[in-house]
């Protein structure tokens, strides 16, 4: 039995209707009365029809596809924040095509070239932390495809850009310390090009200056956003002749590396070294002990990023400004830091 082709104008031959009046019913204009449109699409589901997006996207000239980068899609932070992004892209029927940079510039250019060749109708990304220079990304705006950032972000940049207020939850983080009776706090630092670590220090250390606090410069460490940096940093923290009381990591990675050490070092936490971190609520709260932790409204980061990617989408002018979202991040107080009764 021949297979007959699901298209507009085979629809339109067996409802005895125009192929234009099948089309504008299925983009549900209001040319069109309900009557039709509900014959047409009830038509439409029956044949399991659906629209060629190759000829939609070339109508449009958009593929209804965006991009979002991260440097690490195994980061829970990163995760969360692309399920925001997916939430609020499907809701306005874009599809999401994902990529990770895996912190290399390289890797990152290569994929924004990908992205170009595809068409992508737009980009959400954490830059990586080699990126330096954003020529590749100046180039997709050029190609009239918008750019967001978002948690990375960068004054050399202008778009939209979506952030957490780092320095704050920095610097709560340290003053949260030091109300514990903490006086020698280590920072161990995420790499120091980017803006995330950037205003995480500088919150750590105003809160140091606030409260009268030395700053020790040797107690100041980077590394790369990872478990092994968080373990190597604290060891040689804690081979110091003057060793801190506690430690605030930079990030969720870096704070697991340094809980790992402190435990296989046998110190006691927070008895012996107090410890708190930007981290994920749920990991956090799965160590023993659990750690304090500064927690980044990651899944409404995602959708902030997207709503404003979208816009650019759609509008047909260039914003006058471009606009960067600050959202706020919130400490949750466990085991790791409470070193006397305060009340918290």
């Amino acid at each position: 039995m021949k297979k007959i082709a699901v298209t507009i104008k085979e629809m339109a031959r067996q409802l005895n209707i125009s192929k234009s009046t099948v089309s504008r019913a299925l983009r549900d204009s209001s040319e069109i009365s309900e009557k039709t449109k509900e014959k047409v699409v009830a038509l439409a589901k029956s044949l399991n029809y659906f629209p060629n997006s190759v000829a939609l996207s070339l109508r449009k000239n958009r593929t209804q596809t965006i991009a979002v980068m991260v440097p690490d899609i195994a980061n829970r932070f990163y995760s969360s924040t692309i399920a925001g992004v997916e939430d609020i892209a499907y809701s306005r029927g874009y599809h999401t095509m994902i990529y990770q940079s895996y912190e290399s510039f390289q890797r990152e250019v290569a994929a924004v070239r990908h992205i170009s060749e595809r068409r992508i109708d737009g980009l959400v990304v954490a830059v990586s932390s080699e990126s330096e220079t954003f020529d590749h990304l100046i180039e997709l705006q050029q190609q009239g495809i918008p750019v967001v950032l978002f948690d990375r972000v960068s004054d050399n940049f202008k778009s939209h850009k979506v952030r957490v207020d780092d320095y704050k939850g920095a610097f709560d983080a340290t003053a949260h310390l030091i109300q514990q009776g903490c006086e020698k706090i280590a920072h161990i630092a995420g790499p120091e090009g980017i803006s995330i670590s950037r205003n995480r220090l500088d919150g750590y250390r105003d809160a140091l200056k606030h409260y009268g606090v030395p700053v020790r410069e040797e107690w100041i460490l980077h590394t790369q956003i990872t478990q092994e940096g968080g373990t190597n940093c604290t060891y040689q923290l804690m081979a110091l002749k003057n060793r801190p009381d506690a430690i605030f990591a930079a990030s969720d990675r870096i704070t697991t590396g340094v809980h790992l050490a402190l435990r296989q070092l046998g110190y006691r936490m927070p008895d012996e070294v107090a410890v708190i971190g930007f981290c994920d609520l749920g990991l956090a709260s799965l160590l023993e002990p659990p750690i304090s932790a500064v927690i980044q409204p990651s899944f409404s980061m995602g959708q902030q990023s997207v709503l404003l990617l979208l816009d650019l989408i759609e509008s047909k002018n260039t914003p006058a400004e471009f606009e960067t979202r600050v959202l706020t991040s919130n400490i949750v107080i466990q085991k790791s830091s409470i070193k006397k009764s305060t009340g918290e």
